[in-house]
């Protein structure tokens, strides 16, 4: 675990209350992400830091999408252009990209898309092909589609509403489409996850989205059962095997 002060060099809304942070690490740090890892970003007048996964990192520049949830999200859209975060980097484990023998199905719901982008790419460089599927609640919200489509990826959407690509959840799309590979990846609400869980049948692993304290493992205050006993989301995880999961 690294820390250090990150220049913003952009700070760009893409829908009414998600927006991309683009950051640049400092000059002497030998800054590096897996996909599926996570960030915990100082805010003044927080004591807690902000978990944000990674949803980009080239050249040194590091992307993340943040969606306003809270006091200390809406803090994170204000920021200006040439103004500096403090961060706790890399943290977690990510995801196995080994598992993929040859074609992947990437996941996401709402803000749970923002790994699945540095995950394709990692994905790719294997050799193996991703389908992506994304769930939002309407067409406004829908972000990275262009981002994913422009690496190749064929990308379906399910909205809640209807008002692009399938109305209903993920789970409806990939039945409509018929869509099948050799592994799956998935990010999103609890509820969307556990319902990919019952609906597919292949081997796959989960990133998981909970409240964290420390972010490094100290506290517990993010702990799951899983059949092994309990283990920290934010140390241990935040990527777990589907097996891994006690989900109903």
């Amino acid at each position: 675990m690294n820390k250090g002060d990150f220049t913003i060099l952009e700070n760009t809304p893409l829908s009414k209350d998600c927006f991309k942070l683009v950051l640049q690490a400092p000059e002497d740090s030998k800054a590096e992400f897996l996909p599926g890892q996570f960030v915990q970003i100082s805010l003044e007048g927080f004591f807690l830091r902000r978990p944000i996964s990674v949803c980009d990192f080239a050249d040194s520049r590091l992307t993340l999408l943040v969606k306003k949830a809270g006091a200390g999200t809406k803090l994170l859209s204000e920021l200006r252009e040439g103004g500096r975060v403090n961060l706790l980097y890399p943290l977690g484990n990510g995801f196995d990209c080994s598992c993929a023998a040859s074609s992947a199905l990437l996941i996401g719901g709402g803000i749970g898309t923002a790994p699945l982008l540095y995950l394709s790419k990692a994905l790719l460089q294997r050799g193996v092909r991703p389908t992506v599927v994304l769930g939002f609640n309407n067409a406004s919200e829908a972000v990275l589609l262009d981002e994913f489509r422009t690496l190749g990826i064929e990308v379906h959407v399910a909205t809640m509403d209807g008002s692009l690509g399938t109305r209903g959840f993920v789970t409806d799309a990939i039945r409509e489409n018929g869509l099948e590979a050799d592994y799956f990846y998935c990010c999103g609400p609890t509820p969307t996850m556990k319902a990919v869980r019952s609906e597919l049948s292949m081997d796959g692993e989960f990133s998981l989205e909970e409240r964290m304290g420390c972010g490094a493992g100290f506290c517990y205050g993010c702990s799951i059962q899983t059949p092994d006993g309990p283990k920290r989301v934010c140390e241990d995880g935040p990527v777990f095997k589907k097996e891994d999961l006690l989900w109903n």
